[in-house]
């Protein structure tokens, strides 16, 4: 079960770079600001995704102890 949640925080990780780069992408590019804010609430989100999971992890493998 922590190895499942392990990988689901490094896939979710990953997920939050490449949102973070889009958002910088469209930042310099003078993209649409509404964009740039869906972008930012996208990377909250999936932040707070890893962080449970993270923490998931970190209890399955009695971290806690």
């Amino acid at each position: 079960m922590a190895d499942v949640l392990t990988y689901l925080a490094l896939f979710v990780m990953v997920v939050v770079a490449i949102i973070l780069l889009k958002g910088l992408v469209n930042m310099m590019k003078g993209g649409s600001p509404s964009r740039s804010q869906q972008l930012m609430r996208m990377r909250v989100l999936f932040q707070a995704l890893a962080v449970l999971l993270i923490v998931g992890a970190l209890v399955a493998l009695g971290g806690g102890r």
